[in-house]
């Protein structure tokens, strides 16, 4: 499995320790950036990592910002990806087995080292359930495909 990589200045440094936590596993990676501390905007390296992975060049992403939240919004833009921000483990399991997600965001100022290192490994780990849960991936993508958006409930499409 390999796994693209990136964060915005708020989110490098748990960005740094989630690479030593796969360099321990001996998982391998691209790192898309940032390399710094230094301020960036968040849409660009969510852009790189989700490109990444919906080309099938990596298998995962993960993701860190400021809250993660941002990086989850700019990655679902890139068709192909189910980015989920994730702040605990059951989310983390829930988010591959129910909802196949490809990319991962953490909340990089708001999140503890070891947490992050749990939702990673649970991340990785946990295999899609399929079943029921395909026909609502299924039904994602369809939504997607669809060039103006799904139509609004109610009156949505009628003229008055």
């Amino acid at each position: 499995m390999s796994i693209a990589l990136g964060s915005d200045h708020a989110g490098f440094q748990l960005k740094e320790d989630v690479k030593r936590y796969l360099d321990e596993r001996h998982l391998p990676y691209i790192d898309f950036g940032t390399d710094s501390d230094a301020s960036v905007d968040y849409p660009a390296y969510a852009g790189r990592v989700a490109r990444a992975v919906a080309s099938g060049q990596c298998d995962r992403g993960i993701l860190v910002c400021r809250t993660g939240i941002g990086m989850s919004i700019a990655a679902n833009k890139v068709r192909g990806i189910r980015a989920a921000a994730v702040c605990d483990l059951e989310s983390a399991r829930l988010s591959r087995s129910h909802n196949d997600a490809n990319v991962l965001t953490l909340a990089g100022q708001a999140m503890a080292s070891h947490l992050a290192r749990e939702i990673v490994r649970v991340f990785l780990e946990t295999s899609f359930a399929g079943g029921r849960h395909q026909r609502r991936v299924d039904a994602i993508a369809r939504l997607e495909a669809e060039p103006d958006g799904p139509p609004r409930p109610g009156n949505a499409g009628q003229e008055r």
